[in-house]
């Protein structure tokens, strides 16, 4: 039975991971606020400025999920050390990444061969570790692109609700295109991958487009929101994309779904 070590398992991403993952391998996780995971021995604690040398010479794993948060610093350095660990023992690393790794570009979706290039921190600091993978030696790795995710209590729909019970104005974006994703179809996908030993460069996400302003008022009222205050944001005069889409047949028709799927599931339980 493989054995699979999540790094940030205890985050709203990992755990709908572990709950994917965890009847058909030998799974392990890490925690670090979360305390209430102290007693699973499945769970180990784990602080991101501290070495991960230890905990992977103790778990001795086949395959590493990074779905780990953190100061973007502290996250480099672990992962520099956590590449360098698997490429010397071939271990599979999976490292989850983001759509932003292209949000510069604005004039059409992107796909996984495409040249990366963003304005955002956050999306530069996904790049950063995308390339070092990318170099690798090891060719046995896969980066996992997603768009937005939403679900029940995911950190954009409790963000959300916190505005709007602090009547703060929700901001949308009215020329903005973009594409989504659930963590509970993420987390199926990264099921097929490990099974079929996939790798590469992989992109998740629903397989159609809405605009930025009715995937806002759609969720808000899916979850029976009425009368908001919205702040639109133009950040151009055009249509302008953050999307991802695929030119490979990566997954089953099962695994394929529409916005609309995402966010019918809202309310229900993950």
């Amino acid at each position: 039975m493989k054995k699979i070590l999540i790094f940030g398992g205890s985050g709203f991403l990992g755990k709908a991971i572990y709950k994917e993952l965890n009847p058909f391998f030998n799974l392990h996780c890490t925690y670090y606020k979360n305390i209430i995971f102290k007693k699973n021995k499945r769970f180990h604690y784990f602080d991101i400025r501290h070495k991960s040398i230890r905990l992977l010479n103790k778990i001795q794993p086949n395959i590493v999920i990074s779905s780990i948060s953190g100061d973007f610093y502290n996250q480099i350095s672990f992962h520099n050390e956590l590449i360098n660990y698997c490429d010397l023992k071939k271990i599979k690393l999976m490292f989850i990444s983001s759509s932003n790794v292209f949000d510069y570009f604005t004039n059409f979706p992107s796909y996984e061969d495409d040249k990366t290039f963003s304005n955002s921190i956050y999306g530069k600091f996904k790049i950063n570790i995308e390339n070092k993978i990318l170099r690798l030696k090891n060719k046995n790795w896969a980066i996992l692109r997603s768009p937005m995710i939403f679900d029940n209590n995911s950190p954009r729909i409790v963000e959300l609700k916190k505005n709007i019970f602090n009547q703060h104005p929700i901001e949308i974006f009215p020329n903005l295109i973009v594409n989504i994703n659930s963590a509970k179809f993420f987390a199926k996908q990264i099921h097929y991958i490990i099974s079929r030993n996939l790798t590469g460069i992989i992109h998740h996400g629903s397989k159609d487009l809405l605009l930025h302003t009715d995937l806002i008022s759609s969720i808000l009222k899916k979850l029976n929101f009425e009368k908001i205050n919205y702040k639109y944001v133009y950040t151009t005069n055009d249509n302008r994309y953050l999307a991802l889409f695929s030119k490979k047949k990566t997954f089953p028709k099962h695994l394929q779904f529409g916005y609309d799927v995402v966010l019918n599931d809202l309310g229900k339980t993950l």
